[in-house]
């Protein structure tokens, strides 16, 4: 697999499946989130009320139609939320194991990653860019390219500090 490393804006990447750092409730929100939701249209809304009534707990994945988004899918995974005391690295990791295993049950081959709970969720940058590049490079998959699209000169520069050292 190819893992690649992007700055920019996750809603206009042409990718089978983008991933979504969504909350548990996955009605849309803040940050990635939000973008996603607003990019996307009711389409995903909709999807994500009808498969997920309940939403989904931390560290989990599931898909819905990507509605208007440059792609065939969204991945949704809930990251853990740091500032709120969830601080276990294997729930983060966890995002990332389940959101390839969601793109392998669907056949994407091109995913786009953000930097799951490094934003308001305030997980630090550094051990999140570690967790994510090393979670994904490490993982089995039929993916044959992992992009992280980041935000930001900081986030971009973590993550390719992270996977030099991978």
């Amino acid at each position: 697999m190819r893992l690649t490393l992007t700055r920019g804006d996750i809603t206009r990447e042409h990718v089978d499946a983008l991933v979504n750092a969504a909350n548990t409730r996955l009605r849309g929100g803040g940050g990635v989130d939000g973008a996603i939701h607003r990019a996307g249209g009711p389409a995903v809304l909709a999807d994500c009320v009808r498969r997920f009534p309940h939403g989904l707990p931390t560290g989990r994945a599931g898909w819905t139609t990507a509605g208007e988004l440059p792609a065939r899918w969204v991945i949704h995974v809930v990251g853990p939320d740091y500032t709120a005391g969830q601080r276990d690295p294997d729930l983060l990791a966890s995002c990332y194991l389940e959101a390839l295993a969601v793109a392998d049950e669907l056949g994407a081959r091109t995913v786009a990653f953000p930097a799951v709970s490094a934003g308001v969720y305030g997980w630090p940058l550094h051990d999140a860019a570690r967790i994510a590049v090393k979670t994904v490079a490490e993982t089995p998959t039929q993916v044959h390219e992992a992009r992280f699209v980041l935000l930001g000169a900081e986030t971009y520069d973590a993550f390719a500090h992270a996977r030099a050292g991978s």
